[in-house]
C-alpha cells in the first residue's frame, strides 16, 4: 500500500487504520485500494472497496488508484459471486456522509432471492428497507464469511 492518509472522523479511515474495530478484519488490499465488510445493515457478505486514501470524488482518483479499481471491482463481485451465490451482485458508490461528500466506498452487495423475498424490494429499494430495519450481521457471521473471502481472492 501506498498512502494511507487519514481523514481525523472519517469513520472509513478509521476502519482502515485500525482505530475503529472492524469485524472480520481485512479481506483483500492492492496498492491503493482495501476490501473490508461492510460494517452496515446492507446485510452478510457485503463488502467495501475503497481507497486507502482519504478520496472524496471519483474524479480524484490518481491515475494508479483509477487502473487498479476495474479489475478490483470484477474480482471481488467474481468473489461474492462465488461464496454467497446470489441472484445479483450490487455495485454501487457511496459518497455522503450527514449530506455532505465523504470518503469514497464501492457497495458490492449479494442480492439474494431470500433479502428480496424478505424485503418485498430489489435495488436501491432493498438497500433502503434494510437501513431501515437497521439489523447488523453478527460478528461471528462475518468472521467466517470474511474467511471465505480472503480464500477466494488469495487464490486468484
Amino acid at each position: 500500500m501506498t498512502d494511507q492518509e487519514g481523514q481525523p472522523g472519517c469513520l472509513v479511515c478509521d476502519l482502515s487504520s485500525g482505530a475503529v474495530h472492524l469485524p472480520g478484519g481485512r479481506v483483500h488490499e492492492t496498492r491503493s485500494w482495501v476490501v473490508e465488510h461492510c460494517v452496515g445493515p446492507l446485510g452478510i457478505g457485503t463488502l467495501l472497496v475503497k481507497p486507502f486514501r482519504h478520496v472524496l470524488h471519483v474524479a480524484d482518483l490518481t491515475a494508479g488508484e483509477s487502473a487498479e479499481l476495474g479489475p478490483l471491482l470484477q474480482r471481488v463481485t467474481a468473489a461474492v459471486e462465488e461464496v454467497v451465490r446470489p441472484e445479483q451482485v450490487y455495485t454501487c458508490l457511496w459518497s455522503h456522509s450527514g449530506g455532505v461528500p465523504g470518503h469514497i466506498h464501492f457497495v458490492v452487495q449479494p442480492a439474494t432471492r431470500e433479502l428480496m423475498d424478505r424485503f418485498n424490494a430489489y435495488g436501491p429499494a432493498l438497500q433502503v428497507a434494510m437501513f431501515t430495519e437497521g439489523e447488523r450481521p453478527g460478528e461471528a457471521a462475518v468472521a467466517a464469511v470474511c474467511d471465505r473471502y480472503r480464500a477466494v481472492l488469495d487464490a486468484c
